[in-house]
């Protein structure tokens, strides 16, 4: 049986707020298939009981998760408050007349309120003794990795090989270049998507290490008891942030407020703790100190910090004879 059909951890939550006299409800578009789901559905009880108390209205909310993109068309359908996996995406909304971003959105503690990172996925004992990312360059080592592409999962695992290859002493975007060819050289069969790849590792036995995202990495090994697999955290790896935006389409004035008592509780210490269990990484440093040992210190850099924005990851690494092709091609 296969668990495996995501594609970004924290695609996106979309949700639809209308209000009545004694009762608010949000509505959402979404597939239960995304892994972020069981985590807002913890969220969205805890705010359910947070909203109840602090103003008496009763909150019912209906959750929505969709791959990178699926978003700008949700909201366009009528959706008032979504987290977006990619800067872009945020973009693409702004850029439609039908709707825009508050001013006050820009007020939040951080851009997200939760992150995560590319972990390994190794089998239990870790055979080859795969611990950082050197390793997975050596003779021998089977790699498993969807396409970059094709997946937008497995371009996270390619930026985050690149940062690595070209932070390291002497690094330069030829040294990098290089790293990243010899890693992809080691992918055994690369897979469409991530849910192949995921279903090659996982139950068909097949590659010595799985690049994942590091909530998926710790959802397999408590899926099989601990028995079978774990996770290995390398040196240095790449920070994703998901945008929360509120979209400001026609809402009343008590709409919005619930919208942004929604984001606004994504901040706060339970929500954090509901985060962590999750095994996403909390932004409070008190609630992470909590997960340390799920959840080590690693050095992790941004897209935008190492490679200008995703815009300009995309236009260069993925873009058709970009540098990925360029790779492929060798």
């Amino acid at each position: 049986m296969s668990l495996y059909r995501s594609h970004f951890i924290f695609a996106l939550l979309v949700i639809l707020l209308s209000l009545g006299v004694a009762a608010a409800a949000l509505h959402s578009y979404s597939s239960k298939a995304d892994p972020a789901w069981e985590m807002y559905e913890d969220f969205n009880e805890a705010f359910v009981r947070h909203w109840k108390a602090r103003s008496g209205v009763a909150v019912t909310v209906k959750q929505a998760h969709g791959g990178s993109g699926v978003p700008v068309r949700a909201v366009m359908n009528g959706l008032g408050v979504v987290t977006l996996a990619l800067s872009y995406d945020a973009e693409a909304l702004k850029k439609n007349t039908r709707f825009t971003l508050p001013d006050w959105q820009g007020s939040s503690p951080q851009s997200s309120p939760y992150t995560s990172t590319i972990v390994f996925l190794v089998r239990k004992g870790n055979p080859k003794q795969l611990k950082d990312w050197d390793d997975l360059v050596q003779q021998g080592v089977e790699v498993i990795t969807p396409n970059p592409k094709t997946s937008s999962d497995a371009r996270w695992n390619y930026l985050a090989a690149w940062g690595y290859a070209l932070q390291q002493p002497g690094g330069n975007e030829a040294s990098a270049l290089e790293f990243v060819r010899k890693l992809f050289a080691n992918v055994k069969a690369g897979d469409a998507g991530t849910r192949n790849a995921m279903t090659n590792f996982v139950e068909r036995g097949i590659g010595d290490v799985l690049l994942v995202w590091e909530n998926e990495a710790h959802r397999v090994v408590r899926d099989h008891g601990g028995d079978k697999f774990e996770v290995v955290a390398p040196s240095m790896s790449i920070m994703a942030e998901p945008t929360v935006s509120i979209v400001d389409n026609a809402a009343t004035d008590g709409e919005r407020d619930v919208a942004r008592a929604y984001i606004d509780y994504l901040y706060t210490a339970k929500a954090q703790d509901i985060a962590g269990k999750h095994h996403y990484r909390p932004r409070d440093e008190r609630i992470a100190a909590k997960y340390a040992t799920q959840l080590p210190s690693m050095d992790l850099f941004t897209v935008d910090e190492v490679f200008g924005g995703w815009n300009l990851a995309e236009s260069r690494h993925f873009a058709h004879g970009g540098v990925f092709d360029q790779i492929q091609a060798k």
